[in-house]
């Protein structure tokens, strides 16, 4: 196989997961600027906590992407300023997001994560950057649960039209 065996941090990566990889950073910086936003915002004590987890594990995920592009000669692409600590009550209230909004958001982003994650391992020849994803795809699935049950017993979850009944078998 030439320079694909061995050890897989020595071999070169393809540009698919350069542009994953790169992607996946850029939108992660942003996601942890959004989020440190958003906790300044919410007032229910619990989605404050998931949030500085959910910007916590993402800081950790940006070091592990960070060392790789590097280690290969790649550009990291800019990380916006962090955010200022607000209260929540200098925000006015017309304009502050509420808890139910900011559960919906968070949860709509993890979704987005796990289909990055799971674009990224699917790509991946390397086997150490497919396994990285797959580890953030885990992750991001147990937060996802969290905030699941977090929404349930909070009663923000808006679910869809459930199917309650089955229609009775029409035979032909």
């Amino acid at each position: 196989m030439g320079i694909l065996s061995g050890n897989p941090q020595n071999e070169p990566m393809h540009y698919g997961e350069i542009f994953g990889m790169w992607s996946y950073l850029a939108g992660n910086k942003g996601y942890v600027a959004g989020y440190e936003t958003l906790i300044n915002h919410t007032g229910d004590g619990d989605l404050k906590k998931f949030l500085e987890d959910s910007v916590q594990a993402m800081k950790q995920e940006i070091e592990q992407v960070e060392k790789v592009l590097k280690a290969n000669g790649i550009g990291l692409p800019p990380a916006p300023p962090e955010r200022p600590t607000a209260s929540l009550e200098s925000i006015p209230a017309g304009a502050r997001f509420s808890d139910p909004e900011i559960a919906a958001s968070v949860a709509k982003d993890g979704a987005a994560g796990l289909v990055a994650c799971s674009q990224i391992m699917g790509q991946s020849i390397r086997e150490d950057i497919g396994a990285m994803f797959g580890q953030f795809h885990m992750n991001k699935a147990q937060f996802g649960v969290r905030l699941l049950r977090m929404m349930k017993e909070k009663g923000w979850l808006v679910p869809p039209p459930l199917h309650m009944e089955i229609p009775e078998a029409v035979h032909a």
